[in-house]
């Protein structure tokens, strides 16, 4: 019932997955001196790094990468601020067991400069969201989402602490529910057993 966790910074959501008791079993980052991978060693979980700039193209690296994946035949990947954009053959690979988290309310401001844009918007309404990785960016099934209000007095700063906090709160959530087999995905929308992944949504942070 392992996980393998890819990152490529400081690993804030890896740390939130491992302190709520998610058996992370490899830690994998694209980039070298990623400080994430300090959370790995220190938990004494396997940490590796392959730094896509040592591949010429995108297939190689993400071949290199799933290769270094399969080692740890893991039930689930998970990706934790990685910063890479995923080739169609590796979403393939692990269709259905690879899982993102998006400091925005998906299908609202995919990408990047999330909380710039959101600002710049004008919303009253900001927040996160759990989902299943499609080989369209920031698009796939809805797992689970938490809502933070946008403060007359917001800088991009202030209003991203309050998002990742909430990250940290229903990451681990949606990787337990997978784990527990209470996850399931019909028509693109996703369910879950035995609960209301709504419950989780609203937050007054």
């Amino acid at each position: 019932m392992s996980v393998v966790v890819l990152i490529s910074g400081r690993g804030s959501n890896l740390k939130a997955l491992m302190d709520a008791g998610v058996p992370v079993r490899a830690v994998i980052s694209n980039v070298a001196g990623a400080a994430g991978l300090g959370y790995a060693a220190a938990a004494g979980v396997a940490a590796r790094t392959i730094p896509h700039r040592d591949f010429a193209t995108r297939e190689a690296f993400d071949q290199a990468l799933a290769r270094a994946v399969d080692d740890y035949a893991p039930r689930l990947v998970v990706l934790a601020g990685f910063m890479r954009i995923l080739t169609a053959g590796f979403v393939a690979r692990y269709d259905g067991r690879l899982m993102n988290i998006h400091p925005s309310l998906l299908p609202a401001f995919p990408g990047l400069d999330t909380h710039r844009r959101a600002l710049a918007a004008g919303v009253k309404v900001h927040g996160c969201t759990v989902h299943f990785v499609t080989a369209d960016l920031d698009h796939g099934p809805i797992i689970v989402q938490a809502a933070v209000p946008v403060r007359a007095d917001d800088s991009e700063q202030t209003l991203a602490a309050r998002v990742l906090r909430e990250e940290h709160r229903i990451y681990p959530l949606a990787v337990r529910w997978f784990l527990d087999d209470r996850l399931s995905v019909s028509g693109g929308i996703v369910r879950v057993k035995g609960g209301d992944a709504q419950a989780y949504f609203a937050s007054g942070a």
